[in-house]
């Protein structure tokens, strides 16, 4: 698909300008294309998504054709919780990859979902197709997957602009505090701290300052039920970075239990396949209905067992 548009307002930065006037294309997407040269501003290519627009100045965009996917189907069970013809939430299983990546380049729900629906190909990107966000490998619960472009791009922007709620279960070291009330133990608090790629582990996460490329993160926490040395926690994502619950929930010196990356506490007998945390309920508001819907996905056994037993030693 090329494009050619002239500004005739005000104009804006080019990413925003562009995904105001162009219907279906997201600010990622065109971000992406900026990248790729794929831009065109006054017979020129443009090389930066900050570039200032003015009344007047001619755009060319290109768009290129879907990728055809060379990724293979494989025949995956899911554990389906919700599907029309315009979305679907699954219960992710623990040790399942969301999408392809080095080292995992089969096995993940990218590749069960495209056996199971058919229709994914040139639904965002060619490695994701439909993948709206994701859940690390060992977090079990709710996930959504598009099946058709717009509703991609719609469930993104509820993502964006919070309509989208993600609430988890967890199970931590210790007892949270309110930062503000440290000297009282209270039920619920908000964690407002940045988040940024660990300056010299690089495949952690860490409270970093924004100077340092630290982005805004919100965790909101309630303590559900207190096991002696430990806590069952409800935590809602307020905003959705990496490793979020697992960073805030570990900075404050109560990391999830069974984290392999963020627990240095490995005094607990029980083994684990990873953090006990689960995605327990997602709300959102359909792209085409326009209805609610409000999923909720019991945890895995494994959750459940390591809960029973907290509570069996601490009534002991």
């Amino acid at each position: 698909m090329n494009l050619k548009l002239i500004v005739e307002d005000k104009g804006d930065r080019i990413d925003r300008w562009l995904s105001k006037h162009i219907l279906n294309i997201s600010r990622a997407r065109i971000q992406k294309l900026i990248q790729a040269g794929n831009i065109i501003l006054n017979n020129k290519i443009c090389k930066t998504k900050k570039e200032q627009l003015i009344a007047g100045d001619c755009l060319e965009v290109f768009v290129p054709s879907p990728k055809k996917l060379e990724l293979i189907p494989e025949a995956i069970p899911l554990d389906v919780l919700y599907e029309d013809k315009y979305l679907i939430i699954i219960n992710k299983v623990a040790g399942m990859v969301v999408h392809p990546s080095p080292g995992h380049e089969n096995g993940t729900l990218v590749h069960a979902l495209l056996h199971h629906c058919r229709d994914l190909s040139g639904i965002g990107e060619v490695q994701r197709p439909g993948i709206v966000h994701r859940l690390d490998k060992d977090t079990t619960g709710t996930i959504v997957i598009a099946k058709t472009d717009f509703v991609h791009q719609h469930l993104q922007k509820q993502i964006r602009d919070r309509v989208v709620e993600r609430e988890y279960l967890a199970i931590i070291h210790g007892v949270l505090k309110n930062r503000e009330n440290n000297d009282n133990v209270v039920n619920k608090g908000v964690i407002d701290l940045p988040i940024g790629r660990h300056l010299i582990d690089r495949k952690k996460m860490a409270v970093m300052p924004s100077e340092k490329n630290g982005r805004k993160a919100v965790t909101y926490w309630k303590i559900l039920e207190r096991l002696g040395n430990y806590s069952m926690v409800n935590f809602k994502l307020g905003t959705g970075r990496t490793h979020q619950i697992r960073v805030h929930s570990s900075f404050l010196g109560c990391p999830i239990l069974g984290d392999p990356l963020y627990s240095s506490n490995h005094s607990f007998n029980i083994n684990l396949s990873g953090q006990a945390l689960h995605a327990h309920k997602l709300s959102l508001i359909h792209p085409v209905s326009s209805n609610k819907i409000e999923i909720t996905a019991n945890p895995p056994i494994e959750f459940t067992k390591l809960l029973k037993t907290l509570r069996r030693k601490t009534t002991n």
